[in-house]
């Protein structure tokens, strides 16, 4: 295992994280416990949940777990969790007000069986609370020594921006991670939630990094999905995301590319994938889940592999988000554009070399 400091602290976590959305639901307990086991066993430390996953089943079989393990084998685990979406039928039963949050961080650790959680992330925005409401219950919640870090969840880059600012003028504890949905075939992200994240030096820790299995390369363009994947499965939300995934040629492309890759690499498709994007600028730890000890092993494969320069071109050329018009296409991106080699610049610089104004002009 190779580790890697979370964010801008000194604690160091794995170069994968382990995702258990689906303890209790997908994933009986039994199993639960025997992929935690032999993920920590292989040098895994962060374990990622939420109050939500499974109605917060995951953190029962988690805090379990913790309970029939020994302390030298649960001490090396960094517990993250997240507080947000609903968790009961009254309308203040969600959100980021400090009301939410204070119950729903403390039904967290009764479920855990811990008295302090590593890492308390924002699971989404709330625009009916205030920024500087959220950050001061996350504040207090470190200094009583229940969370050690904070963290944010599908966040935009603007969202981000604020919630750093505004911790950083308060004088109150600044969140250092941001979890949101990335991979080769979900790149949009790198247009302004990267970018700010490697501004304030947020790490980053991308959730369904094999884009719910697509980039293991068990799926083939026309064939029908085997009844043991999630796109086979008789989830209506798997086969909605699924089908939305499939739908797109720019996504087989990538998938064709990835297995490629990962036959010239002597790897599997998703340790190449996942080599991938636990190498991008500002990654901490992918979070990638696994329903068998084989899906396990097969993803902490990933650790070792390092994809050539090649490999990696290729890649990323493949999976280029196609932002197309303004403000993030060519025109847009021109706008912020500064050269200091070359002179200075035209307007037909801005306006991609005199090709077609957006308007039409020239």
């Amino acid at each position: 295992m190779r580790y890697r400091t979370l964010g801008n602290s000194g604690l160091a976590v794995s170069k994968l994280a382990f995702g258990t959305m689906n303890f209790g639901t997908e994933t009986t307990e039994e199993e639960s416990f025997a992929l935690l086991d032999a993920f920590v066993e292989a040098g895994g430390t962060m374990v990622d949940t939420s109050d939500v996953y499974g109605g917060g089943l995951s953190e029962r079989i988690i805090g379990r777990w913790f309970a029939a393990r020994p302390r030298e084998t649960t001490d090396r685990v960094v517990l993250a969790t997240k507080g947000r979406f609903t968790t009961g039928p009254d309308v203040n039963d969600l959100g980021l007000s400090r009301r939410h949050l204070h119950r729903a961080l403390d039904a967290s650790l009764r479920r855990l069986g811990v008295e302090t959680v590593d890492l308390y992330q924002l699971h989404g925005w709330d625009a009916h609370t205030p920024v500087e409401e959220t950050l001061s219950f996350l504040d207090d919640a470190v200094r009583a020594g229940k969370i050690h870090y904070a963290g944010l969840s599908n966040f935009t880059g603007w969202q981000l921006q604020l919630t750093v600012s505004t911790a950083k003028a308060m004088g109150v504890h600044v969140p250092l991670t941001l979890q949101q949905q990335y991979s080769l075939l979900s790149r949009e992200s790198e247009f302004e939630m990267v970018p700010a994240a490697l501004h304030n030096t947020i790490g980053l820790l991308p959730w369904s990094p094999l884009a719910g299995g697509f980039l293991t390369g068990k799926y083939r363009r026309g064939a029908t999905p085997a009844p043991d994947t999630r796109a086979g499965s008789a989830n209506e939300l798997y086969q909605w995301v699924s089908a939305e995934y499939a739908s797109s040629d720019r996504n087989w492309a990538i998938i064709d590319e990835v297995v490629r890759v990962a036959g010239e690499s002597g790897a599997t498709p998703a340790q190449a994938a996942l080599s991938w994007i636990a190498d991008r600028p500002g990654v901490v730890a992918p979070i990638f889940g696994a329903r068998t000890l084989e899906q396990l092993h097969d993803g902490l494969g990933a650790v070792a592999l390092t994809l050539d320069a090649e490999a990696t071109a290729a890649l990323d050329k493949v999976s280029a988000p196609t932002p197309g018009g303004y403000p993030y296409g060519a025109f847009g991106t021109s706008q912020r554009d500064r050269r200091l080699q070359g002179g200075a610049q035209a307007l037909g610089d801005l306006i991609g070399n005199g090709s077609e104004h957006p308007t039409g002009r020239r």
